[in-house]
């Protein structure tokens, strides 16, 4: 007897529905499962018999052959478990054969008792099934708010192995899962950081609500102490929540990776990722036999905080060049190539130094020549090109840390950098495509840049004088626009004047002698 269960694959972030046949014939009792299984897939046997028998239903003595269709993609994890113990419930008609199984997808992995346990991934399989034309979806019933997030299809909770079985037969229905929650609006951010209680580094939070305006690039160098790693970690309170479309973007790379939250399954703030500098090549692109989304991945439509930039390994370093470009990272392996975005602001920071005090008044730098030179070629050029914004951040002085003042508070900065961005979404509206949608300056291209960036012929004479005498590239040409086009966002002016390309200028790095 043969019978079919529907179920789905992740590879990368998409989705793949999988056809689960089972067959069950005459013939010495033998349980195999084909079509490219991996070793967790191949384990599913062993859980699959005792989950069937420790829920009550009986396990066939005879020769089943299982197939995960189609054959050439590689199957991976613990998801087909489900699928693959209702095929063979169905195959030994001990469950109604599935009238609408083309209706019905089936994911979840079983433990020995018949329970379902959590999968990841949840979220995109979701997806994929509504758009492939399914009803309805049977999963653990933890993931059940994950799934809840796709609207059109109907979820069923299922706790156990014994409790399905006897959905199917009709004896006791599972109730769908009703939508606990929806999308917050912007809401204020709770954080134990805020800027108000940073002392000096009026430049530096300026130049920071410039690059959270405009989603810019930004490396700060400066002695130990001076505040570089409070600023970076302050950041993110002057961020604005994620619009709906971003959530789903980033809520479906935190399910593939299974980084969410049981209590609440939706990203509604801003991912900051903060590797250590240890951190391997294949941490930070993402990688692996089987590939998953590495940390600039994770920091998509979000922040990547590099503390301490030069102690990263040189192939760390070098593999960012391509996705702060392109705003995507290709994992390519023997079976095939995937591509995960990988859109985020960089924030980073290092000492001018190894002592740390090379410019620095008050402290005597203890380097030679050699070893700063050293020191600062750790990053190399194209990577340095790839920045907006370079910050000096000084010492602050006795005066300003003894101060009773309060600076001005993160909040009030968000509020302009929420007012920017609308005004950056409101003018790339009309030239948005599906598939092809940016959010913020620092993702225009030079045909947007032409269009969207118009300047003076007195502001091109500044340009032009700033490109020969800081022989500057034609990235960072495109950079100082894109730079000066957020400061004009910030002061509502819709064209760029020359006071704004003459603050942008300021952000380019300084030459030092040593």
């Amino acid at each position: 007897m043969l019978a079919k269960v529907d179920s789905m694959a992740v590879m990368g972030l998409d989705s793949y529905p999988i056809e689960v046949e089972a067959d069950i014939s005459k013939g010495l009792p033998s349980f195999n499962i084909v079509g490219l299984p991996d070793k967790a897939v191949e384990e599913s046997k062993e859980r699959v018999r005792s989950a069937i028998k420790n829920s009550g239903a009986k396990f066939p003595m005879q020769r089943i052959t299982v197939n995960l269709a189609p054959a050439d993609l590689k199957k991976q994890g613990p998801a087909y478990d489900l699928a693959i113990a209702l095929g063979i419930l169905a195959a030994d008609k001990q469950i109604p054969e599935q009238k609408d199984i083309n209706k019905n997808i089936f994911i979840g992995e079983l433990a020995l008792d018949g329970k379902l346990r959590k999968v990841a991934g949840i979220l995109p399989i979701a997806i994929e099934s509504l758009k492939r034309g399914y009803e309805r979806i049977y999963l653990p019933s933890i993931n059940a708010p994950e799934s809840s997030l796709v609207d059109g299809l109907e979820i069923i909770p299922v706790e156990n192995l014994r409790d399905l079985i006897m959905h199917l037969k009709q004896e006791k229905i599972i109730q769908r899962f009703k939508k606990t929650f929806d999308f917050p609006d912007q809401e204020k951010n709770i954080s134990d950081y805020d800027f108000a209680y940073i002392k000096g580094q009026e430049q530096a939070k300026r130049a920071l609500e410039i690059a959270a305006a405009g989603g810019h690039n930004i490396l700060m160098s400066g002695p130990p102490g001076a505040g570089k790693t409070l600023l970076a970690k302050s950041f993110g309170t002057i961020l604005p929540t994620l619009n709906k479309e971003e959530m789903l973007e980033v809520t479906k790379i935190y399910s593939i990776a299974g980084l969410l939250s049981m209590d609440n399954p939706l990203i509604f703030k801003r991912p900051i990722r903060s590797p250590h500098h240890t951190a391997s090549h294949i941490a930070i692109v993402g990688g692996g036999t089987w590939p998953k989304p590495g940390e600039i991945t994770l920091a998509h439509r979000g922040v990547l905080f590099l503390d301490e930039l030069p102690e990263f390994s040189r192939s760390v370093l070098e593999s960012l060049r391509q996705p702060l470009e392109d705003k995507v990272v290709t994992v390519s392996r023997a079976q095939g190539s995937l591509t995960f975005p990988a859109n985020f602001t960089l924030i980073a920071s290092q000492n001018p130094c190894p002592c740390g005090f090379f410019g620095d008044i008050k402290h005597q730098c203890t380097c030679s020549a050699h070893q700063i030179a050293k020191y600062q070629k750790k990053i190399s050029g194209p990577l340095l090109d790839r920045i907006d914004i370079y910050l000096d951040i000084p010492q602050v002085k006795f005066d300003k840390l003894t101060s009773d003042n309060i600076a001005e508070t993160s909040e009030k900065i968000r509020k302009r950098v929420i007012l920017a961005r609308a005004r950056q979404q409101k003018r790339f509206s009309d030239s948005n495509t599906v598939g092809n949608k940016i959010f913020t300056n620092s993702e225009m291209n030079q045909q947007k840049i032409k269009k969207y960036c118009t300047i003076s012929e007195e502001t091109k004479q500044i340009l032009k004088q700033a490109v020969e005498q800081l022989n500057l590239s034609a990235r960072a040409f495109y950079k100082i626009i894109k730079v000066a086009r957020t400061i004009a966002d910030l002061e509502n002016c819709e064209s760029i004047k020359v006071d704004h390309i003459a603050e942008a200028l300021q952000y380019r790095p300084k030459e030092k002698s040593y």
